[in-house]
């Protein structure tokens, strides 16, 4: 009987696949032995459970679509927001939220889902239209373009689409009270509600990944430069500025910082996930215990950082004394946690961490200067080999990426990737978040253009590098292109500026040469750099927009930035040319203090694509003296094959 229970109540598409599944498996021998007695119910239960577990891996784009209007319709709900965040507002996610991927089949990190009863639609920016255009080719899902990215361009959409007095949803644990309070000045406009108390994507999610368990472990401070108590003292100062007793970080990035403690609970990112509280005296660290190893229990503890489980942060807000003053930063703090917190004791104010955590101290500058000479070394046998090997055969996308982060793992302290590598050939470096794929990248060839972003983690540093490199001989037009963004990065790389100077005022420095060509690039022209950290940090960047915290903010001594100017020619090729520069100090005069960048990225830039017509004497003067730097500070640490390769690579032009 349970056996024609089963089977009929599996009869539709996936009965072969539970088939097969249910033959790997022991059920049969346990059914047939006379050592047990198995009840009906409890074979039924397991049944039941590998079939919801196996039609939850096999459901479609669409069919989730269906489930979750299901669920919208019993909650009432005109429409529901799906973003990329998780409940800490990072970029990159831990795979138990990342709710949007699931229900959209696309992986890129940034964009947001609203489904209706009658519309499936995914926002995103122009890094990823092609991407997009791709994975959404076989569902309802519908691409909306962004013009401007990370602009609420789906505002407009949803007052058009959800009638006056209807009801937008979402998960409150994924919005901060920041964006939360804009949809709601927005959407109010037209009488439309928000409710952020509904977790849909929760309850049809069947197979969701668990939260991750990896333990963490402390950086030490001959990386760190200083100690969790001396960064703790700093923050506790800022706090009293501000007559708060207490102030609640939510961000990743920032708490591993003050703690100088780091984790494996997000891919690329050396982070835990956790919550903290710093009181004036004490600090409060919400995280699973089963992550803490005892000795690191121990010296938190001896530092006053106590561990409370992670899910009780909403309580211990609740419990404060009615004397509390509770700092916190709305555009991190999810709003549900913001809404655990009386409105009599919070302090809105800004994140105090970022703009410490930003200015990289001299230890830190240290050892990314030696994490840029290991990098530099594994890109030498990365591109040697490639060469070699092209000389053969071709070499599939992924190869590449894998023998990259291969090379970087023979580094000392590596710890991973600092985020996908994107290996672009020919029209695939157009897609300016390209990832391959084993069963569909491209094959390199001795001919045309590659594209490699790449970055490594290391104890002693967070890398972010990007060459475009001819294998063939190069066009004309690929020539012009390639220059024109050359010139962009040297002007930003050799700028002098004053010391109120915001990103966006440097950011059309990197892009004048080509607007002269009626050209341009849909991302920004830079981003932070974290120290063993994030590969994007806030708050500094150099972007086109003022309104964004990569434009508007002032740029410091210690500050770490890509420099990164592109050009993609869709469905031809990519180009775009990334080092990491420094914030550093120049000169004061009469009009103040100006600051310049010091460039500590250190790898060839290819010349083989270069128009050398088109280069200033000052531009070739640039290039030949970042060439020489690579070369004096490469050698030392390669063979004698390697240092000849580099030799002529860096070979001057002028």
């Amino acid at each position: 009987l349970t056996m024609i229970y089963f089977f009929k109540y599996l009869e539709n598409l996936y009965l072969f696949v539970c088939l097969e599944f249910v033959e790997k498996h022991s059920f049969w021998c346990l059914l047939q032995t006379g050592d047990k007695i198995l009840l009906y119910d409890t074979i039924l239960e397991k049944f039941l459970y590998f079939k919801v577990k196996i039609i939850s891996i096999l459901m479609t784009i669409n069919e989730k679509i269906a489930a979750l209007r299901t669920k919208m319709k019993e909650n009432r709900l005109d429409a529901y927001i799906i973003p990329s965040s998780d409940p800490h507002q990072s970029e990159y996610v831990a795979p138990h939220w990342k709710g949007r991927e699931w229900i959209s089949g696309f992986t890129g990190s940034a964009g947001l889902v609203i489904i209706t009863a009658d519309h499936a639609g995914l926002w995103t920016d122009s890094r990823y239209f092609l991407q997009a255009e791709k994975q959404l080719a076989n569902s309802e899902m519908i691409l909306h373009k962004q013009m401007v990215a990370h602009a609420p361009e789906h505002l407009q959409w949803l007052m058009d689409q959800v009638p006056p007095k209807g009801r937008l949803g979402c998960n409150g644990r994924l919005f901060s009270e920041r964006q939360i309070q804009y949809l709601s000045n927005r959407l109010g406009e037209k009488d439309i509600r928000i409710d952020y108390h509904h977790q849909l994507i929760n309850e049809i999610w069947k197979d969701r990944p668990a939260l991750p368990l990896a333990p963490i472990f402390e950086h030490d401070v001959a990386y760190a430069g200083k100690s969790r108590m001396d960064k703790l003292a700093m923050i506790r100062v800022e706090m009293e500025k501000l007559h708060a007793t207490h102030y609640v970080v939510s961000t990743l990035d920032d708490i591993c910082w003050v703690l100088n403690i780091r984790g494996n609970d997000v891919e690329y990112n050396p982070v835990c996930i956790c919550y903290l509280v710093i009181g004036l005296k004490e600090a409060h660290l919400f995280i699973d215990p089963k992550k803490v190893p005892a000795e690191v229990k121990n010296r938190l503890a001896t530092d006053g950082v106590s561990l409370q489980p992670y899910l009780a942060i909403d309580f211990f807000l609740e419990a404060l004394p009615e004397d509390t003053a509770v700092l916190i930063d709305k555009q991190s703090l999810n709003v549900n946690l913001y809404d655990a917190i009386p409105a009599s004791q919070v302090i809105a104010g800004k994140n105090l961490i970022r703009p410490i955590k930003a200015i990289k101290n001299e230890t830190e500058i240290k050892h990314i200067r030696n994490a840029m000479i290991k990098d530099g070394r594994a890109l030498t046998k990365l591109y040697r080999w490639l060469e070699q090997t092209l000389s053969s055969r071709s070499v599939p996308e992924v190869e590449v990426a894998e023998r990259l982060a291969a090379f970087r793992s023979e580094e000392a302290d590596y710890f991973g990737e600092s985020f996908a590598a994107i290996v672009g050939y020919n029209a695939n470096g157009a897609i300016v978040h390209y990832r391959a794929e084993a069963d569909s990248c491209a094959a390199i060839k001795p001919e045309g253009i590659l594209l490699l972003d790449s970055g490594g983690q290391y104890l002693d540093g967070t890398t972010d590098i990007t060459r475009t490199i001819a294998l063939g001989t190069p066009t004309i037009e690929q020539k012009r292109h390639y220059t024109l963004v050359l010139k962009g990065h040297i002007a930003l790389a050799a700028m002098r500026f004053p010391n109120t100077t915001m990103g966006a005022q440097l950011d059309a420095f990197a892009r004048m040469y080509l607007w002269q060509d009626a050209l341009n690039y849909g991302h920004g022209t830079g981003h932070g750099v974290g120290f063993f950290l994030n590969v994007h940090e806030p708050p500094q960047g150099f972007a086109a927009s003022a309104v964004t915290s990569r434009g508007s903010t002032i740029l410091q001594p210690g500050m770490l930035t890509s420099n990164e100017p592109g050009f993609y020619k869709s469905g031809a090729y990519g180009i775009r040319t990334e080092n990491l520069v420094l914030c550093v100090a120049d000169e004061e005069n009469d009009y103040g203090e100006f600051l310049k960048f010091e460039t500590l990225t250190l790898f060839p830039i290819d010349k083989s694509l270069i128009d050398i017509d088109l280069l200033s004497a000052g531009e070739l003067e640039w290039l030949d003296r970042y060439h020489q730097q690579v070369c004096e500070v490469l050698s030392p640490v390669l063979d004698e094959e390697s240092r000849q390769w580099i030799k002529e690579k860096c070979r001057p032009l002028g």
